[in-house]
């Protein structure tokens, strides 16, 4: 039974909804009143195989609460198969409102032993899968004067993450097309917003947990579960977040954060220019207080992202 009424009315589509936090956003949509256009190609991890079955339970989870939802397989690393995608949801619903872009596939390695197959298969499905998906969708957005983007990014683009390089590329990149889309869209009246999740599921489910450290730190993960993300995802979906948009969040347990956006911290000014030499001697030092550190360890974050 449904539980809200802030989407009533609204078309979503949610991609990788066939499980994880793609299922629980499609499910809390489905439950505040919105229609659902599952996509998932049902595709492993690393972006192998391919089935119909995470999409069709993910459905049969929707209707059982007395929702509505049709299924896409199409492939979002593909522009016409991107169009196909949004004009299902058009021809099941007869329009569309909201896109959740969180397909996503893994392709971990340290950077030296990346491969370009590792770089373009991320990037093709997280940040081009984003564009794609988010364009095809633009033109009725903007016919219809109304429309809400929400992406999924990540701390791993945000601060950067060991073995990552990929991810963290197209996270970020993500990041920087959802504030873009923002500033574009806004006469339309198109919101666009990032969510930065944390939770246990299959793109965290591959952390080494060997050591005592690594058991407690798998422990604490996996007490963030994927639903922990839906509420934030269906409020930036729903008219209540009308005045919200171009903003970075992450949710992490029952916290919700507001990302800070790029700014300059600290500025060194020298009338006759500058050297090499000089930069080293007076402008680094007078910048190094400013400078965050790299080490992960000290970030607030450090109960890891996906």
């Amino acid at each position: 039974m449904r539980k809200s009424t802030i989407l009533a009315g609204k078309v979503a589509l949610v991609t990788g909804a066939g499980g994880g936090i793609g299922r629980e956003i499609a499910v809390a949509m489905a439950n505040a009143g919105a229609d659902i256009l599952i996509n998932d190609i049902g595709v492993s991890l690393t972006g192998e195989g391919g089935s119909g079955s995470p999409a069709e339970l993910t459905k049969q989870i929707i209707e059982q609460q007395g929702g509505r939802a049709a299924i896409s397989t199409d492939s979002v690393a593909d522009w016409a198969s991107a169009k196909r995608i949004v004009e299902t949801a058009v021809d099941a619903f007869g329009r569309i409102d909201i896109v959740v872009n969180n397909a996503g596939i893994l392709r971990d390695a340290i950077f030296h032993k990346m491969t370009p197959e590792d770089w373009l298969s991320v990037i093709n499905v997280h940040l081009n899968g984003s564009f794609f998906v988010s364009r095809a969708a633009a033109d009725h957005f903007r016919k219809q004067m109304s429309g809400a983007y929400v992406h999924m990014t990540s701390t791993s683009g945000l601060v950067g993450n060991f073995g990552q390089a990929n991810y963290s590329a197209a996270k970020l990149g993500i990041t920087a097309l959802s504030k873009s889309i923002a500033l574009d869209m806004a006469r339309y009246n198109v919101r666009s917003n990032c969510i930065a999740p944390f939770a246990w599921s299959r793109m965290t489910s591959s952390i080494p947990a060997e050591t005592p450290d690594q058991k407690a730190r798998v422990a604490r993960l996996q007490q963030m579960t994927p639903d922990k993300n839906a509420p934030l995802a269906v409020f930036l979906a729903s008219d209540k977040a009308a005045a919200v948009t171009g903003q970075v969040f992450a949710a992490r347990m029952n916290e919700i954060f507001l990302m800070s956006q790029s700014r300059p911290l600290r500025s060194v000014h020298r009338a006759e220019g500058w050297t090499p030499e000089l930069i080293a001697e007076h402008a680094v030092p007078a910048l190094k207080a400013a400078m965050l550190p790299l080490d992960r360890s000290q970030d607030v974050f450090s109960w890891d992202p996906i």
